[in-house]
């Protein structure tokens, strides 16, 4: 028996549900668009989950981890695309982890300049954040996610089974987002079990989104640990995880909040307590990267409009500072090893 929940992302006429649940990939073919008569599903070899549309379906593999996560990718599924004559009124089918939701995003916003998409994550951080919310893009070799374009999904079908065997690490990665969510959401997570916790992350992603789709406000406080976690990715040439760089950025993200006199010892020790204690992930720099170069690829992110830019937690709650002095944030990485 299926037992899903459903979790709507409300954007007026470009609504969509979150489907989270085992079984929820039953669901899959009542969220494709009416009009497609063919689907394109965007995978990897090394994925076991598999779906029915109910359409004739192409699938296109792309290849694994972030260095393919590139330009080079999009170009890939776009000639796939071409080969079957897929049009903007069909549908391309993401069944991946978040690099793959994020490709096959961003080549759906491109294709025909607009092909609707609906995502299948099949890792714990595609679920709770990555599929969601319409942010698609690509790396290059200066920075994460500087190539991409907003476009929303038609739905997300969060189908748990898939998780079922999913390796250690890839948990581990998953558990970066879900520490962030802790602190955004102020719940215990850790205290739910899987289907709650999912539901619950992708109810704030959803409430946060719908507020503010394009990043203008809101909705930068979900790259909560991201900055630096982005820098640390590129500068360990992803020898860390997306969730092990944002498990350490959280709490660097704090200290750079204590040292900004926004926060006391005691938040800080709980930063370091939920993301080592209860996620099992990381909370220092590896040793051989210089502050220089983290600033450097800091300095790059996307949220640097006015100079270094943090999202950090304070009286107020988490929240964008811009502007902060490049001493204060090398004293702060003095602290992370």
């Amino acid at each position: 028996m299926t037992v899903t929940r459903r979790i709507t992302v409300a954007l007026g006429d470009r609504s969509y549900d979150v489907v989270v649940g085992r079984g929820a990939r039953r669901e899959l073919a009542a969220l494709l668009p009416p009009t497609a008569r063919r689907a394109a599903v965007i995978t990897q070899s090394t994925i076991p989950f598999t779906v029915e549309t109910g359409l004739p379906t192409v699938r296109i593999d792309i290849g694994a981890g972030e260095w393919a996560k590139s330009l080079t990718t999009v170009e890939h599924i776009a000639g796939g695309l071409a080969r079957m004559g897929l049009t903007r009124r069909d549908v391309v089918v993401a069944v991946g982890g978040g690099m793959v939701t994020d490709v096959a995003g961003f080549a759906a916003a491109t294709w025909h300049r607009g092909t609707p998409v609906v995502h299948v994550p099949t890792t714990l951080l595609g679920m709770v954040d990555a599929a969601i919310g319409g942010k698609t893009g690509v790396n290059l070799a200066e920075g994460k996610n500087l190539v991409g374009a907003f476009w929303q999904p038609s739905g997300v079908v969060c189908d748990l089974d898939a998780l079922d065997m999913l390796p250690d690490r890839e948990w581990r990665s998953g558990n970066g987002e879900m520490a962030k969510y802790h602190f955004l959401t102020g719940d215990d997570l850790a205290a739910m079990d899987l289907a709650a916790r999912v539901a619950r992350c992708v109810e704030l992603k959803a409430e946060v989104v719908a507020a503010d789709e394009r990043e203008d406000g809101r909705r930068v406080i979900l790259n909560y640990g991201h900055t630096l976690g982005h820098a640390l990715e590129i500068a360990t040439e992803y020898e860390l995880t997306h969730g092990e760089a944002v498990g350490i950025g959280l709490v660097y993200a704090a200290e750079l909040a204590r040292r900004l006199g926004r926060i006391g010892d005691a938040r800080v020790d709980e930063h370091r307590l939920v993301v080592r204690g209860m996620y099992g992930l990381p909370t220092t720099v590896p040793v051989g990267i210089a502050p220089g170069r983290l600033v450097e690829l800091m300095r790059r992110d996307k949220k640097a409009i006015a100079g270094l830019t943090f999202v950090l937690d304070g009286p107020h709650g988490v929240e964008a500072v811009a502007g902060i002095d490049e001493h204060t944030v090398v004293e702060a990485l003095a602290l992370m090893s």
